[in-house]
């Protein structure tokens, strides 16, 4: 202890040096956007590299699951292409595929919070790979998340395990949509809110993305509805969702940029302008 102290003492004028210019760093990244966000893409490049390495370790060791997951998507594959009724069918999928205005890129996980109130999850993609804000993000179960901030080589998720998140999203037997959001309590479960007290809700009922926002094509998969209660005052159900995904083992997902974006988002403004 004495030790400590000594030393304290012999590097007074050095070590108050380093707290002034820490405090005085922390104030200029806080009230400077530009600075803010060169903070936060030099953070992500340096805990990316370390998550990254980590997670080749992990990604070995979890081989045999990922494989069973790919097995699983390849076969589901293979039933839509092989139960096409006719030929044709099967040609007109492929030619609306090629018109489509959503891009598919393939990214790893590596790193994924789930036991906070605002979990984000970090992916080995950024802006090299031609990763923006607000890009969807899912896997082959059902819906992760939408793209919070990138680096040159990294990105982050804001989770639907957030309690700031908020994703329109549909009964998908009767079209009746609200917002899917998080309670912070389960990463199992999430919540569907403002659906109408018309609507015919069932246990078991699913729920997908209702493509009202320009972030997710209509009809991803989100999760069923485990149960559910009227808000009298409001005439609205809160319904609580069993996802499909589990929200804790995410690896291999797929980012969803819609390219005509900037001209939906330009004609919702000169409308909006009138």
């Amino acid at each position: 202890m004495q030790q400590i102290v000594n030393f304290i003492i012999r590097n007074k004028t050095f070590l108050l040096f380093l707290l002034l210019f820490s405090i005085s760093l922390t104030f200029t990244i806080q009230t400077h956007s530009y600075h803010k966000s060169k903070f936060i893409n030099s953070a992500n490049f340096l805990t990316g590299g370390i998550y990254n390495s980590v997670n080749d370790i992990s990604t070995y060791i979890d081989l045999k699951t990922q494989n069973e997951l790919l097995t699983e998507e390849n076969n589901r594959l293979k039933s839509l292409l092989y139960n096409s009724s006719e030929k044709n069918d099967s040609i007109q999928l492929d030619s609306s595929l090629l018109n489509s205005p959503y891009h598919f890129e393939t990214a790893n996980v590596i790193r994924n919070n789930y036991s906070s109130s605002k979990n984000v999850l970090l992916l080995n993609k950024g802006s090299k790979d031609s990763i923006k804000e607000d890009f969807g993000v899912i896997t082959t179960k059902g819906i992760v998340g939408i793209i919070d901030n990138t680096s040159k080589n990294y990105s982050t998720i804001i989770s639907i395990l957030n309690t700031t998140s908020k994703i329109s999203a549909q009964l998908k037997k009767t079209n009746h949509y609200g917002s899917l959001t998080w309670n912070g309590k389960s990463p199992y479960f999430a919540q569907l809110i403002d659906i109408p007290k018309i609507a015919p809700v069932k246990i078991g009922d699913t729920i997908v993305t209702s493509g009202i926002s320009s972030i997710f094509p209509k009809g991803i998969p989100i999760g069923t509805v485990h149960d559910f209660k009227l808000d009298i005052t409001r005439n609205y159900y809160e319904i609580n969702i069993k996802l499909f995904n589990d929200m804790t083992n995410i690896e291999h997902v797929y980012i969803i940029e819609n390219k005509d974006v900037l001209e939906i988002t330009n004609l919702l403004k000169n409308g909006s302008n009138e």
